[in-house]
């Protein structure tokens, strides 16, 4: 046998095995999505997704309290809103009184050191479920959607958002959004994180059940990148970097690897992110509870794939199980 056939002497112990890792998990890597409804009071179980609720902004103290001493850095605010009406522009989006806007005021309030991030959409809020603003015949209507979806960034960064990330996929948002950002006098104050390359994925369904954000017709796939086009996904990362983007991020993420490296090839200089995407996180639930494998051993492989392939952020629903994992 050739001597450079001979690998296993490299990592035949365990401290050995740790240094092939070219980048090792931290807690500090790990971003929670929280859902928060408009009722201050809610904790509503989702069944699709295992151990996630909606949390009304009365219950965050007690529900993030604990995380928080076992190491929790960041959250993104996903809204809710069940009793409010919906409209076309999705109004309730960035009103005051609504769910996101009174969450971060009081994440703020009751610990000032987590890094609020919210995900900015029109989906959770306008009455046709789409992430934009229509033509009369159901198509995108551009131009509008991206104002509005900028609106909706600058009016959460007022409110004491350290992060916004605009999930809507519509062309020409990043650089709108920074726009607004710099003429509030914000854009040295928040970080624009993008949604660069989001897929128009299967694994969606869970997460649509926890917002209430399924299209009440048609689908998304005229603006999120269809699942084999890498050429689209490489050519949306390279155009929010141009257009001013802090953070590229690649959604989903297990399904995707490729795209994520490809990520961190064309935007070395900036922070990678990935989003284990609700239908990712309830095939792990799922195959632990069917015996296919141990629950912690295939939820460190899988967010160990994603920094493998370069991401530096994980947005994650395992993230309180991991506060815990990474203890030992």
């Amino acid at each position: 046998m050739d001597i450079s056939s001979i690998l296993q002497g490299g990592y035949q112990h365990p401290l050995s095995r740790s240094w092939q890792t070219r980048s090792a998990l931290t807690k500090s890597m790990f971003m929670y999505p929280i859902f928060i409804t408009d009722d201050p009071n809610a904790k509503v179980e989702i069944p699709s997704l295992p151990g996630q609720c909606r949390w009304g902004v009365n219950q965050l103290e007690a529900f993030l309290g604990p995380l928080v001493k076992k190491g929790l850095r960041s959250v993104i605010l996903f809204g809710v809103p069940l009793n409010c009406p919906k409209d076309a522009r999705g109004s309730p989006a960035d009103d005051p009184t609504g769910p996101v806007i009174l969450a971060i005021k009081k994440i703020r309030e009751l610990f000032p050191d987590i890094y609020i991030a919210c995900d900015v959409c029109l989906c959770e809020y306008t009455d046709h479920g789409h992430c934009g603003f229509l033509h009369e015949d159901g198509t995108i209507n551009t131009a509008p959607s991206v104002e509005r979806i900028a609106e909706v960034a600058v009016n959460y960064a007022k409110a004491g958002a350290h992060c916004v990330a605009p999930s809507d996929m519509m062309d020409g948002r990043i650089k709108a959004i920074k726009r607004g950002l710099i003429d509030a006098s914000l854009g040295n104050k928040c970080t624009l994180m993008s949604y660069s390359a989001k897929f128009a994925s299967a694994l969606y369904g869970p997460f649509r059940d926890a917002a209430g954000s399924a299209p009440s017709f048609g689908n998304r796939k005229c603006y999120q990148l269809p699942p084999t086009a890498k050429g689209l996904g490489r050519r949306a990362i390279q155009r929010d970097v141009v257009e001013g983007a802090d953070i590229i991020m690649v959604k989903p993420a297990l399904p995707y690897l490729d795209i994520i490296a490809d990520a961190a090839e064309l935007a070395p200089d900036h922070p990678i992110a990935c989003y284990q995407v609700s239908g990712e996180f309830a095939m792990v639930h799922a195959g632990a509870r069917a015996g296919v494998y141990d629950l912690r051993t295939m939820a460190f492989e899988s967010v160990e794939s994603m920094v493998r392939a370069g991401a530096t952020i994980i947005l994650s629903y395992f993230t309180p199980e991991f506060l815990n994992w990474l203890e030992a």
